[in-house]
């Protein structure tokens, strides 16, 4: 269920090979294990690892392809400039076999948990939205559940649905909070017509707190994250999660459900880049992009600008 990240996937355009200031990150990323440890750490350390995964989507009925999705962002992140004075380290993919979704996500928790004890910001490229409570689990392994978890999530969908025959990608938050009386859930860019009047009020017992897709716009834009800093100033740590679906499907046809009225990316960007240079906020997913339904690699060319803005946002803290 684990493999190192093959060399090849690191690899794009040179300007040289001497001078750092003209580096890209396919020549800068570190290769390494998961259960190694790493022992010299730059001030900006980040931690990238795969999720291949897309048995959540498949329970909740949606599109799968997602699975082939953590090398492709790779490959689209290859060439572009390294910022200066991070240190980036790629930490292979955890793979979900035979539709054993559970033990990936242990198996994921257990790598974002190393990670986190050594001071390194995990970056996990999804897999399905699922990838989330995988994430979530390096926390719950950390033995952090005396302390107030804020959950921040940029998605059109709660994912808050019941879970009693089976776990998918429509689940997750519900099961964190479930399980952690400590954690409280944040999420920008729901849609109305995405969610149904069963999960917008399941939504409020939780005391979910959320913007919706129509409230985000340009003009509008400063009041939101005040109010996603206001959510995360309120915990002691929060993790960050982005669903693809979330962003309008001209920019971003490769998700399982693609949406005509999402977010455009800018304002996605935006936000990334406020809630990413948090210092409360400990790691960071992307989900749900999906290779195999993609139009000329539109959705993980943008995808992997996102991380790349994530990255930024943590190197200049």
């Amino acid at each position: 269920m684990y493999e190192l990240t093959k060399p090849h996937i690191w690899s794009g355009r040179i300007d040289s090979t001497e001078r750092p200031e003209m580096f890209r990150l396919h020549q800068s990323v570190e290769c390494k294990s998961v259960y190694e440890y790493v022992q010299v750490l730059g001030k900006n350390s980040m931690g990238i690892i795969g999720f291949k995964c897309d048995e959540g989507v498949r329970r909740n009925q949606g599109r799968t392809g997602s699975f082939e999705a953590p090398d492709a962002l790779r490959k689209n992140l290859a060439s572009l400039p390294m910022p200066p004075g991070a240190s980036i380290y790629d930490f292979g993919n955890i793979i979900c076999e035979d539709g054993r979704l559970e033990a990936a996500q242990k198996e994921l928790g257990e790598a974002v948990s190393r990670l986190l004890q050594q001071n390194i910001f995990p970056i996990i490229l999804g897999g399905g939205h699922e990838v989330a409570y995988g994430h979530y689990l390096g926390y719950k392994q950390w033995e952090l559940s005396n302390l107030k978890m804020g959950i921040v999530n940029i998605d059109a969908h709660f994912d808050m649905r019941p879970y009693t025959d089976q776990t998918s990608s429509g689940t997750m938050f519900r099961q964190i909070l479930d399980e952690n009386p400590n954690a409280s859930y944040f999420c920008a860019g729901i849609q109305k017509n995405g969610n149904t009047s069963y999960l917008f009020n399941t939504a409020a017992e939780y005391g979910c707190e959320y913007i919706l897709e129509d409230e985000i716009h340009q003009e509008s834009i400063q009041d939101c994250l005040q109010k996603a800093d206001e959510f995360v100033k309120k915990s002691d740590f929060s993790m960050l999660t982005l669903c693809s679906d979330v962003l309008e499907a001209s920019s971003a046809p490769g998700v399982s459900a693609p949406s005509p009225f999402g977010l455009h990316p800018k304002l996605v960007r935006t936000l990334l880049g406020r809630l990413a240079a948090n210092p409360k906020i400990k790691s960071f997913d992307i989900a749900e992009v999906n290779p195999k339904l993609d139009i000329g690699d539109r959705t993980v060319k943008l995808g992997a600008q996102l991380v790349f803005e994530v990255i930024c946002a943590r190197n200049n803290l």
